[in-house]
């Protein structure tokens, strides 16, 4: 199944996809990234996939830079749209557009702390758990149907700092597993319901 690959950043995830691509049925049709300097993108390219970035400070509006990527994404006829540390807000035509094809990684347990700064607001607020879930994307930021979610015991020593890196490792096993339903044809989006194998999750 042919995908695109969505980052802003160091691109970690997506370096677990690529490792994972062949036994998950993926082929990465292109790496984008709203950022230049991204360093997904030498990882992307280390492993011969094209890559763009599109700088969204070029732009005058969040439509405006959606309408691009929305043109340049279309280009690859992507199966599914992987969003692995993307740090844009998206635009509500834009998932809709593409609703039931995109999958997002987020580090909490949602529906708790959408948004940023997940670790230390998990452990400011006195959590005894923490993790990542991957959702399908709605127009709700991070407030899509979960579709899987791995958890952790946060430690009397953490901080969010520590707390990140462990999530990370989750986060490594994870989205590997959930894209595999996808490409599998096992898991797809029903109204606002994830339904894997038939049954909503």
């Amino acid at each position: 199944m042919k995908g695109v690959v969505l980052i802003s950043g160091s691109g970690s995830n997506l370096q677990s996809i690529i490792d994972n691509a062949s036994k998950i049925d993926l082929e990465i049709e292109a790496v984008i990234s709203n950022k230049e300097d991204a360093y997904g993108l030498k990882r992307a390219q280390k492993s011969g996939i094209p890559t763009h970035a599109i700088n969204h400070q070029q732009f005058s509006s969040r439509e405006e830079f959606d309408q691009n990527l929305s043109q340049l994404t279309d280009q690859y006829n992507p199966d599914i749209i992987i969003l692995a540390g993307f740090m844009r807000i998206l635009t509500t035509r834009f998932t809709k557009k593409y609703a039931g094809k995109m999958l997002n990684i987020h580090p909490s347990l949602l529906p708790k702390f959408q948004g940023l700064n997940t670790h230390q607001r998990a452990i400011d607020a006195g959590e005894s758990e923490h993790g990542a879930s991957i959702h399908f994307v709605t127009a709700e930021l991070d407030g899509g149907p979960v579709i899987a979610q791995s958890r952790i015991n946060i430690l009397a020593d953490d901080d969010s700092e520590s707390l990140a890196k462990r999530v990370l490792v989750e986060e490594h096993t994870l989205f590997p597993k959930v894209i595999h339903w996808f490409t599998q044809g096992r898991l797809h989006l029903k109204g606002n319901n994830a339904i894997l194998d038939g049954k909503a999750l």
